[in-house]
């Protein structure tokens, strides 16, 4: 199968999006996404940016995307983090998520990277198989921990 695998442009951004919310719905959250295409406009091509995004084109068609950005640990140094890997539903399980892998660990290895990481649901073990049959390691001693918009902002009045 012949895909390219590149860096998204700005006027793709409507697809990145799409493919996010294809995402969400996967995920069981359909309602999660609350950006915008200019949202990830004002994001992506940003100085600097706050992300990267590549996406995988079959066809002249976007079929799927990674979307990442660089972390540090205060144990191991620069990290990239994966927030996400789509491939649309009819194009799954034709090797284009193993391309986009495959691009983002070239990508953060290219920065010099000590970790890559990213979180993989429980109940996901199609992924959590392909993870782990690449090399990577789930941990289930560490918990992900997150602060909504409201709470941040309870916090912040909260605070004496």
């Amino acid at each position: 199968m012949n895909v390219e695998i590149r860096p998204a442009k700005e006027n793709e951004m409507n697809d990145v999006l799409s493919l996010i919310k294809e995402l969400a719905i996967f995920e069981k959250e359909p309602n999660a996404v609350t950006l915008t295409s200019k949202d990830l406009i004002a994001h992506a091509f940003s100085s600097p940016p706050l992300f990267i995004c590549y996406v995988a084109i079959f066809k002249s068609v976007i079929v799927g995307m990674f979307l990442g950005y660089p972390r540090y640990s205060t144990w191991k140094g620069p990290t990239m983090h994966l927030e996400d890997l789509i491939v649309t539903k009819k194009m799954r399980n034709k090797g284009i998520g193993r391309a986009l892998f495959s691009s983002f660990i070239n990508f953060s290895y290219s920065k010099g990277v000590k970790r890559v990481e990213w979180a993989v649901l429980k109940w996901n073990t199609a992924a959590i198989k392909f993870y782990e049959s690449n090399g990577a390691k789930i941990y289930n001693d560490w918990q992900i921990v997150q602060m909504n918009e409201k709470a941040i902002h309870n916090f912040i009045l909260n605070k004496k």
